[in-house]
C-alpha cells in the first residue's frame, strides 16, 4: 500500500477543497438556524460528480472507490460544512445497492446516486437495540393477500428522513415454517403509506435533522428487498464497513478546520505583547491535537484502501480503528482550539464552539466508542467476549 495520492486524487481534493470553501462554516450555521438544508452546496457537489465519485461508471459514476469518496466527505468537512448525509446515501445506501442490489434495483437507483439527484436515508437503530443488531424488532413478513410484504417496527435516530427519497430499512423476515427471523434489507419510499416520522428535539446545530420512524404494517411491493430473502446480512455489511470510513472521514475534515481556526487565532491573538501561541499551555495541545489527526487520517486512508482492495475482513478491523481514532482526534482537535480562543471559543462569530457536538457525536455513532473497543478486544486481540 502507497500512502501517497494519485495525482487524480489530488486534484479532487483539491477541487473539492475550493468548491466547499466557497460556501464555509458561516453557510452551515446559517442554513441550521433557519431550517433549511444545504440545498447548493449538495447540488454543486452532485454536479461536479463528487457525490457519485464511488458508483460504478456503468450507471453514471466515477468508477472510484471509498479512498476517493472519503477525500470528498474530508474535504467538505474542513471547510467547516460537512455533509452528514454523504455517509448515509453515497456510502452507505448507494454502496449497499451496488453490491447487493438486483439489476433492477441497480439501473433504477445508482444513476441517481451518481449525480446526487436522490439522496437516500438508513434505518438500523431502534430505541430497545442499541448497538446489539440482534434484538431488532423491526419486521417484515410475506402480505397475506399476495401484493407484496409488510413492514412494521420503528426506527430511531434515522439521519436526514425529511430530505431523502427512500429510506433503506434493516429489518428482518418472518420465516412462516420455521419461525425464525432473519435478517433483510428494504428501500421504502419516504412517501410510502402508513409510513411516519416525528424529529428529535437535538442539542446539536446541524442542518440535517434526527428522525423516529415509524412502520405500521406498511406495504412494500416485491421488488423492495434488496438482493433477495437470502442476502439480508451481506447486504447490511456492505454498508457497515463504507459508514464508518466516511464518519472517519468527516471527523478528520472536522479536526482540520477546528486547527486551523485554533492555530490562526493562536498567532493573530497578542497578550502580554507576544502571540499567545508562543506558550507551551497553548501550542502543545494544538500540536498534540495534529499528531493525532495525522494519525487518523493515515488510519481511515488504509481502511478505505483496503475496502477497495475488496480484503473484507482487514477492512472490517481498520475501518473500526480508523474511526475510533477519528473520532477521539476530533474531539482532541475542537477541545485544543476552543481552549486556545478562551471565552471566544463559545462563541458562534468564532467558529469553533459550534464544532462540540458534531464530533462529540461521531464518538457515539454510528457504533460506540466501547463497542469498538469490544470489537478489537474479540476479533483482533483473541479476548473472550464481553457482552
Amino acid at each position: 500500500m502507497d500512502l501517497r495520492e494519485t495525482d487524480e486524487q489530488q486534484l479532487l481534493r483539491k477541487s473539492v477543497a475550493s468548491m466547499a470553501t466557497k460556501y464555509g462554516h458561516d453557510y452551515l450555521i446559517a442554513k441550521a438556524k433557519s431550517g433549511e438544508k444545504t440545498t447548493e452546496l449538495w447540488a454543486e457537489a452532485g454536479e461536479a460528480g463528487y457525490l457519485g465519485v464511488a458508483v460504478p461508471a456503468e450507471y453514471g459514476g466515477g468508477g472510484a472507490g471509498m479512498v476517493e469518496l472519503s477525500i470528498v466527505a474530508e474535504e467538505i468537512a474542513a471547510a467547516g460544512c460537512p455533509l452528514l448525509l454523504i455517509v448515509v446515501s453515497p456510502a452507505i445506501a448507494a454502496s449497499v445497492i451496488a453490491t447487493s442490489g438486483t439489476p433492477e434495483q441497480r439501473e433504477r437507483w445508482l444513476p441517481g446516486f451518481a449525480t446526487g439527484r436522490v439522496k437516500m436515508s438508513f434505518a438500523i437503530t431502534e430505541p430497545d437495540a442499541g448497538s446489539n443488531s440482534h434484538r431488532i424488532t423491526t419486521t417484515a413478513r410475506r402480505d397475506p393477500d399476495g401484493k407484496g410484504w409488510r413492514l412494521s417496527g420503528r426506527k430511531y435516530y434515522i439521519s436526514g428522513v425529511d430530505e431523502t427519497e427512500a429510506t433503506l430499512v434493516v429489518a428482518r423476515l418472518e420465516d412462516a415454517a420455521s419461525g425464525t427471523l432473519r435478517p433483510a434489507m428494504f428501500i421504502v419510499p419516504t412517501d410510502t403509506p402508513d409510513m411516519s416520522y416525528q424529529p428529535i428535539d437535538m442539542a446539536i446545530t446541524s442542518p440535517e435533522r434526527q428522525f423516529t420512524v415509524f412502520f405500521d404494517d406498511a406495504l412494500l411491493p416485491d421488488d423492495a428487498l434488496v438482493g433477495g430473502e437470502e442476502s439480508g446480512l451481506a447486504a447490511l455489511f456492505a454498508g457497515l464497513n463504507p459508514e464508518r470510513i466516511t464518519v472517519a472521514a468527516y471527523s478528520n475534515g472536522l479536526a482540520r478546520y477546528a486547527l486551523r481556526k485554533g492555530t490562526d487565532y493562536a498567532k493573530d491573538r497578542s497578550v502580554w505583547g507576544a502571540p499567545i501561541g508562543s506558550h507551551q499551555a497553548i501550542a502543545h495541545p494544538l500540536a498534540k491535537a495534529h499528531v493525532e489527526v495525522e494519525l487518523a487520517r493515515m488510519a481511515t486512508t488504509r481502511a478505505a484502501w483496503l475496502y477497495d482492495a475488496g480484503d473484507h475482513a482487514a477492512a472490517g478491523e481498520a475501518a473500526n480503528i480508523a474511526k475510533y481514532a477519528a473520532a477521539e482526534a476530533a474531539i482532541n482537535a475542537v477541545d485544543a482550539a476552543v481552549q486556545a480562543h478562551g471565552g471566544n471559543g463559545m462563541s458562534v462569530e468564532y467558529g469553533v464552539g459550534t464544532l462540540i457536538g458534531a464530533v462529540r457525536t461521531a464518538r457515539i455513532a454510528p457504533v460506540s466508542r466501547e463497542m469498538i473497543l469490544n470489537y478489537i478486544a474479540q476479533h483482533t486481540l483473541g479476548l473472550p467476549k464481553s457482552y
